[in-house]
């Protein structure tokens, strides 16, 4: 019997880590069958490379407007016939075209515990609040900020003497684990 896995696309905008987790984790039951970047220097590229990911590099400033820059994705995705988006370190705001393409078949992971501290340097926001706690969240992308439906969290214990270096380390290595187990558990179904 042939198994039919589900075909992931992944959106980043940098050094790939999460990206390099899923290729290597012994629970992917999905195939990342394209990366998306948005930015042609980044680290994630050649990682995508190294595995042998078709890789799509387009610069939004090269495109007239966002909706533009987002229907040659769409295309790009439809010809992949890729099933699942999966935001990891992507630096954009999900436009409606992309919304409206694959509705609620696009998740992100964001390193805190929403609804706090959405958006931008989470980890910075969190150690500015003196919080005992952050963490990671895996939730689908709506049109807001980082308030999607929630999927899954996991906390993260904020140590007194935290750097947003040491802090985001350990959120990365959460966000290795809990992403792919929820990529495999939610793309089965």
């Amino acid at each position: 019997m042939i198994e039919i896995r589900t075909r992931v696309a992944v959106f980043a905008s940098g050094a790939g880590t999460n990206f390099e987790a899923m290729m290597t984790s012994r629970d992917r039951n999905f195939d990342v069958v394209m990366l998306v970047c948005d930015k042609p220097k980044a680290h994630v590229i050649g990682k995508a490379a190294g595995f042998g990911v078709e890789t799509v590099v387009l610069d939004p400033n090269t495109f007239s407007s966002k909706e533009e820059y987002e229907e040659d994705i769409l295309k790009r995705l439809k010809r992949a016939n890729v099933q699942w988006i999966v935001l990891s370190g992507y630096m954009r705001i999900v436009g409606k075209t992309l919304l409206n393409g694959y509705g609620d078949k696009i998740i992100n992971v964001h390193p805190s515990l929403l609804p706090s501290f959405p958006g931008k340097d989470a980890v910075g926001q969190a150690l500015e609040a003196g919080v005992k706690v952050s963490g990671v969240t895996i939730h689908y992308v709506d049109e807001g900020v980082d308030t999607g439906p929630i999927i899954a969290q996991e906390p993260v214990t904020v140590f007194p003497n935290d750097t947003r270096e040491t802090l985001q380390e350990r959120i990365q290595q959460v966000e290795h684990v809990l992403y792919t187990r929820v990529i495999a558990d939610i793309t089965k179904q």
